[in-house]
């Protein structure tokens, strides 16, 4: 094998096209553009544009609700972070945990509306917590566990019902 005979895989640098230049090349005129009008200029397509008839997302009809105004905004943390960083010697079991106790061990990055506490991962110490929620089974495995759960949220008010 001669320095004149090496040669790239076949398919492995692709020529660029060169658009524009004469009819002969293939990609002159128009340059791949098609015909005149809106599409052929540079960055001004409407995207759902039907030719004036009503846009398909604008035919169907509009569902549902998103509650943007009174959502509230947690941060969701597993019981297995809050185990990872009381074996890091980053929470202290003993105390109290909450957002701020979260925060301070690098847990979450800022304090949102409240925590929620999500039963994934397994808890092995005992500890207290205060959180503005909890699922059924991270309250089951926390007290499991021999510690307690204190949900922050305002309980909702039962409805009086007339008789």
């Amino acid at each position: 094998m001669k320095l004149h005979e090496l040669a790239g895989r076949s398919g492995a640098r692709k020529t660029r096209k060169r658009i524009g230049r004469g009819i002969g090349s293939g990609t002159g005129k128009t340059g791949g553009r098609g015909g005149k009008g809106q599409t052929a200029r540079s960055g001004v397509r409407i995207k759902g544009f039907e030719g004036g008839q009503m846009p398909l997302h604008r035919r169907l009809p509009k569902r549902g609700f998103k509650n943007t105004k009174f959502a509230l905004k947690l941060n969701e943390v597993n019981l297995g972070r809050i185990q990872e960083a009381i074996d890091a010697k980053k929470l202290d079991a003993a105390g109290t945990i909450d957002s701020a106790a979260l925060i301070k061990a690098g847990i979450l990055r800022r304090a949102k509306a409240g925590v929620r506490l999500l039963g994934g991962g397994e808890i092995k110490a005992k500890i207290t917590l205060a959180v503005w929620g909890a699922s059924k089974s991270a309250v089951a495995a926390v007290e499991k566990a021999g510690g307690t759960v204190e949900i922050l949220a305002p309980k909702p008010e039962a409805s009086e019902q007339a008789a």
